[in-house]
């Protein structure tokens, strides 16, 4: 009977020691994936903060083109509307020239003048050369084409 009794003990001081060597490794892989954890969290975090100050400088920067855009916008407009008064300037310009030079020719002379149509003859007083250098012999007739401007 004592044979008996020391087996059953022998079998439950085996399973016993057997745990806690299985416990170690245990504890120490649970040691380990809790400094991953902690690890891979403050990464997580530090993560999260490089995005929102990414996040931030972008918009700052995204505001800043926004604001030199605008500012580019309203200067280009400002150059176009003067271009426009300069070139409004240059076409009342050139119609008064154009009227004054229809003015002279008429007060000389040259000019047919038509009003019902956009073609004026002018007679040029001036005896031109042929090519082949014999003299043409007449007046020639010059035709000037009025036209409305296209806008």
């Amino acid at each position: 009977m004592a044979d008996s009794e020391s087996t059953p003990s022998l079998h439950v001081s085996a399973p016993l020691s057997s745990r806690k060597e299985n416990v170690a490794p245990m504890s120490s892989k649970i040691t380990e994936l809790n400094e991953s954890r902690s690890e891979l969290l403050t990464r997580i975090q530090s993560l999260k903060q490089d995005l929102q100050s990414w996040r931030s400088k972008l918009d700052t920067q995204v505001k800043i083109y926004k604001d030199e855009l605008s500012e580019l916008k309203k200067s280009l407009n400002v150059e176009v509307e003067q271009l426009r008064s300069e070139f409004q300037e240059l076409r009342t310009t050139l119609q008064q020239q154009q009227e004054d030079v229809t003015a002279s020719l008429r007060n000389l002379g040259l000019q047919d003048v038509s009003e019902d149509t956009k073609d004026s003859v002018i007679q040029s007083p001036i005896v031109k050369e042929r090519e082949d250098g014999a003299d043409a012999g007449h007046v020639p007739t010059v035709v000037i084409k009025k036209e409305d401007p296209e806008y």
